[in-house]
């Protein structure tokens, strides 16, 4: 990393607990004494726990205490050993990194972490029986993308707008003679033959997965290409370790606290859903006796005032979700308590493109799509509704990463927004006219968002920007977080609030989301021209080539817009004075874990 960088990334954030004396935890009073239970909020229930199915920051904030990966961010936001005993080797050619584990490092449960149980969760991560919507943080290594994309034999058709099967063939997976060598398929009807077949191709790919551990400390990893930021992504959860053990015994390991294993600095005591998630220190940690908390308490608080009302009156020692105008006022006033954590992400709606039967969706059009994008004010909405340090937005990749020549990405692509309402205005009008469709069309799109006071005042104050300058009325809708999600990866929404925040220090991280087919494209959005370019700029061990590609990509994404970056993330919190130790990572929530009252 390099120094300006480090510069900009080495951010220490304080903040603060509250001790509770409800619940069996430990009474003590903030006179600095350890084994205190730190209560902060979470604005959503967790959807899981598992580091191969988590999929966003409300789950990350948790995951990043209850386990550690071969590298973890340290107190001045630099890579540094977790598991790992030390820094990777690398192979000249950049393609194999060596890892070798820190002796007798342990589970919660008090089975010694082995590097057989990186194998196996990174694998198991890849393989399209999990299901994992970040298994593609893990194609960097050789053979995965191949083992997560095996498909089953069959027939494949084309689906309609509502996803069922149409008459129309897609592609065909068919079995060979050589395919059913060596399986048993006496008796087996069509369909079983299918089954075995699969799981044989799976065998066979999964075998060429570039993870293996070499013996029971060194885990050998081979890349496909090289990839200068792949020691970021093992410290990101998809790529966390779980106990092989414990999954292979009960596949519903992490959906209680009496079956719970983890390997972090604390590990999992009670969860009540849609209420709370206790943690007690784990004594069994690398690192425990720097460790001065008795544990963590995340509280599931949805609403950002109550959760305020509870910080304010010291229950909560730190609040990640600041209703705006409570922010304003800190900042105005220069409370210490409140601080403006830097951030690598952005901000912005999708525009649901899927081909409607009747043709009446407007997304589907790019003009249309611009147009919404063209009408907002993004300078109004930074500093009279979120007023916490964010940058209107100029891209979807956001300021602080770095180019090849270590200059700022941002300034060298330069601003791809363009706003102008009478500009806007006539998009639209020309877009209704290509596609056949009316104001009264568009009058029927709906802005789904995640509830949260903040997301809805943003909502509010788009919807107003869209009425007055397009002359359109979008309605809108809010929905727990995991609702949210569900609906988008089923492209069941017309507009819908998204937000991505950088898994490593690369503009890729921004980028490969809209590929076809991408787990996160939510919009449906597919261009072969962006997909060429992103897949050219992955492949490439040139950062020449691959930077000048990412920025095509990237004019060319901001050209079709199926999304509408709003603002580029900052993170701010309020946190309680009485509490050191506390640092947040450029790339995740704060991290707790070294937090102690003073």
């Amino acid at each position: 990393m390099n120094k300006r960088f480090k510069g900009l990334v080495a951010l220490l954030i304080l903040t603060a607990v509250f001790l509770t004396a409800c619940g069996g935890n430990k009474t003590a009073s903030t006179d600095g004494a350890e084994g205190q239970i730190l209560i902060v909020n979470n604005t959503s229930e967790p959807g899981s726990l598992d580091p191969a199915l988590a999929q966003g920051t409300h789950e990350s904030y948790l995951l990043n205490h209850l386990f550690t990966g071969l590298l973890r961010y340290d107190k001045d936001g630099n890579l540094a050993p977790g598991m790992a005993k030390e820094m990777p080797t690398v192979s000249e050619d950049g393609l194999t990194y060596t890892f070798k584990l820190k002796d007798d490092v342990k589970w919660s449960n008090g089975d010694p972490v082995t590097a057989k149980d990186f194998e196996f969760a990174w694998l198991r991560a890849l393989d399209p029986n999990t299901a994992s919507l970040y298994a593609f943080q893990l194609y960097y290594l050789k053979g995965g993308e191949a083992y997560n994309t095996v498909e089953r034999p069959g027939v494949y058709y084309v689906k309609d707008a509502d996803g069922n099967d149409t008459n129309e063939v897609d592609h065909e997976v068919v079995i060979s003679d050589a395919d059913k060598a060596g399986l048993d398929l006496n008796g087996k009807n069509e369909d079983e033959i299918a089954d075995a077949v699969y799981e044989k191709w799976l065998e066979a790919k999964r075998a060429e997965v570039g993870v293996k551990a070499i013996d029971d400390t060194t885990l050998e990893v081979t890349l496909e290409k090289p990839t200068p930021y792949f020691t970021d992504l093992t410290a990101f959860y998809t790529l966390y370790p779980v106990n092989q053990k414990v999954v292979e015994e009960n596949p519903d390991w992490a959906k209680d606290a009496s079956t719970f294993v983890s390997n972090g600095a604390f590990k999992l005591i009670n969860w009540e859903h849609n209420s709370k998630v206790e943690t007690t220190k784990d004594e069994n940690w690398f690192d425990a006796s720097e460790v001065k908390l008795g544990g963590i308490t995340w509280e599931i608080l949805e609403d950002s005032n109550t959760a305020y009302q509870n910080f304010d009156a010291g229950k909560y020692g730190i609040l990640t979700d600041v209703p705006t105008e409570v922010l304003a006022q800190k900042i105005a006033d220069k409370s210490p308590v409140v601080t403006i954590g830097k951030q690598i992400g952005t901000y912005y709606y999708s525009l649901n493109m899927t081909k409607s039967e009747d043709g009446k969706n407007p997304f589907e059009n790019a003009k249309i799509r611009k147009a919404f994008s063209m009408a907002l004010d993004r300078k109004s909405i930074v500093e009279n509704i979120t007023k916490g340090g964010q940058i209107a937005a100029e891209g979807m990749v956001p300021f602080g990463l770095i180019d090849e020549n270590n200059k700022e990405w941002r300034d060298i692509n330069g601003n791809l927004i363009k706003e102008d309402a009478a500009e806007a205005k006539k998009l639209l009008e020309e877009g209704m006219q290509e596609s056949g469709i009316t104001i009264e069309d568009i009058n029927k799109q709906v802005l789904l968002y995640n509830t949260s006071e903040s997301h809805k005042k943003i909502a509010q104050a788009v919807q107003q920007m869209w009425n007055q300058n397009l002359g359109v009325t979008v309605g809108l809708e809010n929905a727990d977080f995991n609702v949210k999600l569900a609906r988008e990866n089923a492209h069941d929404f017309d507009l819908s609030r998204g937000g991505w925040v950088g898994d490593y220090y690369d503009p890729m991280t921004m980028l490969d989301l809209f590929v076809t087919g991408g787990e996160q494209n939510y919009s449906n959005y597919s261009n072969p021209e962006f997909d060429a370019l992103i897949k050219e700029a992955k492949n490439s061990a040139d950062q020449t080539v691959r930077m000048e590609n990412m920025r095509k990509a990237e004019k060319i994404l901001m050209e079709d817009m199926p999304i509408v970056p709003v603002y580029f993330y900052t993170q701010p919190y309020l946190v309680q004075e009485n509490i050191k130790g506390v640092y947040k990572p450029l790339l995740q929530y704060p991290i707790l874990t070294y937090a102690e009252f003073q």
